[in-house]
């Protein structure tokens, strides 16, 4: 048995550390960077604040990763939001809320440089236009601008 856990986790391991980049795709942002991987998520957390959206969450599977020996690029999704947009959101369609916090994904490239990249929030919350309106295309819109802002600062 601990064979077949040690093969299993061996195949993870290579498969995630071969996945490769994240290329451009339909409703994606993708920025590479030369920032090391640390230093990318510390200058997004900071590039939302100074654009008036909070971190709400954090979730990647480096660390766990590394705590059962398994070692695998640095990968960090990083949920932005503030109570502004959830409330006016809300007033427009409840189901559309499932999609926050939006989220930034910072990934460790194999030269050690990060690469940050987002779903548009106008591309998350497209599923939901029907419901909410026009309205909920401008929120859509002021979060597209707001999560560029926070690229083009945390890239700086």
């Amino acid at each position: 048995m601990p064979f077949k856990r040690l093969t299993a986790a061996l195949i993870l391991a290579a498969s995630a550390a071969s996945a490769g980049s994240i290329a451009p795709r339909d409703g994606w942002a993708v920025h590479e960077t030369s920032k090391p991987y640390a230093q990318l998520i510390e200058d997004v957390k900071a590039a939302a604040k100074a654009e008036g959206l909070g971190v709400v969450t954090q979730a990647g599977p480096t660390e766990a990763a590394a705590a059962r020996g398994i070692t695998i690029p640095g990968n960090r999704v990083i949920g932005l939001f503030n109570n502004d947009f959830a409330v006016k959101i809300l007033a427009l369609s409840t189901a559309a809320m499932i999609e926050a916090p939006v989220r930034m994904y910072v990934t460790e490239e194999a030269d050690g440089s990060a690469t940050l990249s987002y779903k548009r929030p106008t591309h998350v919350f497209a599923p939901y236009a029907e419901e909410g309106g026009a309205g909920l295309a401008a929120l859509a819109g002021h979060l597209d601008r707001r999560f560029a802002l926070i690229a083009e600062r945390a890239q700086k």
